[in-house]
């Protein structure tokens, strides 16, 4: 028997799978035991790392304020957040007393210690901290079906036995400070180094839900080393530069006016011709590859939804109900009665009953309807987030009908086209990940046989494209796998965009049927598809992608004609003419302002093509174009450039310089 720090003496490695399960160095592990080390700069060691951090935080922050009270403190995606109950919220001016605060703690090299406690033990020690004992209830009703159900809960809970981690000097012996958790730990806190920095300060409501009491939110994040760190905020900082909702307002693209409501976006002219771009080549595309569009009300009555089980299971999620059809006599005596509607949260149910209208045979299979189709979302108001998250938006939502037999080549047709799909916008670099069932079979519905089917179906397809797959047991949905995909943008950062999901429980719950071949009826597989997620989001990914400087054939103005002077005005503004004849959006600037301040105007606007004409391009019959990076080529002939123009948007190109035309 040994423990971890004997197995490895690389000082890198600061934790270990045992048998599979993530586990602190100094767990004691034997021979029959399988043991792989976990370095400070895999996936793993980084979420153990910035773990650590958090914990780090809360120390200080209870150092400095011995009357704040623990929330939960989980890694996330590059840093980690902790939860404080103070008095007073935090400032700027608290972070950096903590950030110098936390410097101590990690210098002083305190060791991370696990020890295992009952219930009555936690509950003692932690008397003080209401959040913690809440959190230690939920663990116990966990054993009788009853949890928390939230993923950063359970950091602190988790499954199997209670542990808190004691922080311990390493001088005295002494521990100093001590938090409910299920670990794993670095082994001190020496070992998280200086590329940690605390970032931001924000509002959550304790377990997400308004209901609780708000706790004030300190946002960290932590890399291996100070280098690490600075790439990150160099990120950040590109980032910001590129935030749709600045670049939003700067192109006049689209707006959040106060008289309509949070979360609830209006589409200016510009943004409306881009919008308007990508739901064309979208339908263009959908229409050739065998779907057809339909369209559905915003609102129904709640049977619909009760039906389809979304009130629920997802009844939170909608907005209250519209109460309706209500008749009253003149006294005011109800002769009858109301019935609720529901603004839509999904298409889905209103797709399943275009298809149960009539009686369908195997020969109406695959049946594939598409939609753009509009939706609600009853946000809270702290997780709305410009055009990613939003109260009413519109799903690019497709949903297949097909007989079981067909769900593996139809699965790979609506794969093949997603990322075809998404190529047209640009986007190159994509990785997926398969949601599968795991074997706790209490979770999940349906027969073991159609899982095994219907997940070996979509693995096949996911292999079949070529891309890095990813498989996530227990993370399918209780009906069925699903495919996503996840792309990423011009500065690395990933999204996930397309979801390609089985759904065999809708047809059961509508009672769908179709026709087989045999003359018996039986149930169609349902697949859910949306290839944007949203047309809001994904114009905020492009716009971000983009730094708001389209592609050509999605630019809002692609051309703007700037004469040198008023006289060349006739001349230019007939080429400008000649472009909109060719389908090209263009103008003519006439402003009073002076030539250069209409090139800087317009280049801040990201137009791709600016043409210029004077007397030499009049003489000659030409123009000029002057790119976005400012580089030119002069003296094109009208013809030569309108040709140039044009086949820039028919080819989906993206022009900045130069080069990207006149190659």
């Amino acid at each position: 028997m040994a423990d971890g720090f004997a197995l490895f003496t690389d000082r890198s490695v600061v934790a270990m799978r045992v048998n599979g399960e993530l586990k602190d160095l100094a767990t004691t592990v034997t021979d029959d035991d399988v043991v792989e080390p976990v370095t400070i700069d895999s996936p793993d060691g980084l979420s153990i790392l910035r773990h650590s951090a958090a914990h780090v935080l809360a120390q200080a922050v209870q150092t400095i304020n011995p009357e704040a009270k623990l929330g939960i403190g989980p890694p996330v995606t590059d840093g980690f957040y902790y939860d404080f109950d103070v008095a007073e919220p935090f400032t700027p001016e608290s972070l950096k007393a903590l950030d110098k605060e936390m410097a101590r703690i990690i210098r002083s090299g305190q060791r991370f210690m696990r020890r295992v406690v009952t219930e009555v033990e936690a509950r003692a020690e932690l008397a003080n901290e209401p959040y913690k004992l809440e959190l230690i209830g939920l663990k116990g009703r966990a054993g009788h079906g009853e949890g928390s159900g939230d993923d950063h809960e359970s950091v602190e809970v988790g499954a199997g036995e209670l542990t808190i981690y004691d922080n311990v000097d390493p001088k005295t012996g002494e521990t100093v400070w001590k938090d409910l958790c299920r670990g794993p730990h670095l082994p001190n806190t020496r070992m998280i180094g200086n590329g940690w920095a605390l970032m931001r300060l924000a509002a959550a409501y304790w377990r997400g839900s308004e209901k609780n009491p708000q706790l004030q939110r300190i946002y960290g994040t932590a890399w291996t080393t100070k280098d690490e760190l600075r790439a990150y905020q160099h990120r950040l900082e590109e980032a910001a530069k590129r935030d749709h909702r600045k670049l939003g307002r700067e192109l006049d693209l689209f707006s959040f006016p106060d008289e309509i409501g949070s979360g609830l976006s209006v589409w200016h002219p510009r943004g409306g011709v881009v919008r308007m771009e990508m739901e064309q080549h979208a339908r263009r595309r959908h229409v050739a590859g065998g779907y057809t569009y339909v369209y559905t009300p915003h609102i129904s009555k709640e049977d619909l939804f009760l039906q389809s089980n979304h009130l629920v299971t997802y009844k939170e999620g909608m907005f209250p109900p519209i109460r309706m059809d209500e008749e009253r006599d003149a006294e005011g005596n109800v002769t009858k009665q109301g019935q609720d509607y529901y603004l839509k949260p999904m298409n889905c149910p209103m797709h399943i009953l275009i298809y149960k209208e009539r009686g369908r045979s195997y020969r109406d299979l695959p049946m594939r309807l598409a939609e753009n189709g509009t939706v609600y979302r009853n946000e809270l108001s702290g997780a709305l987030h410009g055009l990613t998250r939003v109260r009413g938006f519109t799903q690019d939502d497709s949903h297949l009908f097909v007989t079981p037999d067909q769900l593996e080549e139809e699965t790979t047709k609506v794969m093949d086209f997603v990322i075809s799909m998404l190529r047209d916008f640009g986007l190159e670099d994509f990785e997926l990940e398969l949601s599968m069932r795991d074997d706790q079979s209490d979770k999940w519905i349906g027969s073991e046989e159609f899982w095994d089917y219907s997940t070996n179906a979509l693995r096949n397809v996911a292999r079949a494209s070529g891309l890095k797959l990813t498989e996530m047991p227990g993370e399918a949905a209780f009906y069925g796998p699903k495919i996503d995909l996840k792309t990423r943008d011009a500065i690395g950062r990933t999204w996930q965009l397309s979801t390609v999901q089985v759904d065999p429980n809708l047809p059961e719950r509508f009672d769908l049927e179709f026709t087989d071949r045999d003359g018996q009826k039986k149930r169609p597989i349902m697949i859910h598809r949306a290839l944007f997620g949203s047309i809001e989001r994904f114009f905020a990914i492009l716009l971000e992608h983009y730094a708001g400087a389209f592609p050509v054939w999605l630019a809002p103005v692609q051309v703007v004609g700037i004469p040198v002077a008023d006289e060349y005005v006739p001349y230019l503004g007939a080429i400008i003419e000649l472009l909109r004849g060719s389908g090209v959006r263009a103008e003519l600037d006439t402003s009073d302002d002076r030539m250069q301040k209409k090139i800087r105007t317009h280049t801040t606007q990201k137009v791709p093509f600016q043409l210029i004409a004077g007397e030499q391009d009049r003489a000659g019959e030409t123009v000029s174009f002057r790119f976005r990076d400012g580089t030119q080529e002069n003296g094109v002939a009208i013809d030569e450039a309108v040709a140039h123009i044009r086949a820039s948007i028919d080819e989906r190109r993206q022009v900045t310089t130069r080069d990207d035309l006149f190659s």
